[in-house]
């Protein structure tokens, strides 16, 4: 009987090579699975959609004529409201309307919604129908909604 006992000979060097670049190619791996997966706290891109970008009116009659307000937004803010056109005669037919104008559009812009809008008391009903205004046109601009 004969036997032929094989004995491998292995230096140090290379097993702590070898392990090192195993340790290494696993944290790889790991850094990339956790930096591309998807995050569960980032809100989708559909729920950022507050409005469809655009410029977009409702009309105001005063009097014999009609006054457009245009608001003006993008995906998801409101950029700028405007009175459009506003000619002289309307301004000095009705004096209320381009100062309380100008108050809540300045406000829409900066709070971003037509709620809690503050307004002087005596021009009360000239304000709401701005706010009236305001509100149609942002309603008009808001994305179409899926059914489901």
């Amino acid at each position: 009987m004969s036997s032929k006992t094989k004995i491998v000979v292995l230096r140090m060097k290379e097993i702590i090579y070898t392990a090192i670049f195993l340790g290494l190619g696993i944290l790889l791996v790991l850094l990339l699975f956790i930096m591309f997966r998807p995050s569960k706290d980032a809100p989708a891109a559909s729920d950022q959609v507050l409005y469809t970008p655009g410029v977009y009116s409702a009309a105001i009659r005063l009097g014999s004529q009609e006054v457009n307000v245009e608001v003006a937004v993008d995906t998801d803010r409101i950029t700028s409201v405007t009175l459009v056109p506003l000619s002289d005669s309307v301004a000095t037919m009705y004096p209320l309307v381009q100062p309380s104008f100008q108050n809540l559009a300045d406000q829409v812009c900066s709070l971003q919604s037509v709620e809690n809008l503050t307004y002087p008391e005596e021009s009360r009903y000239t304000s709401q129908t701005l706010i009236q205004a305001i509100r149609q046109a942002l309603e008009k601009a808001a994305p179409p909604r899926e059914h489901r």
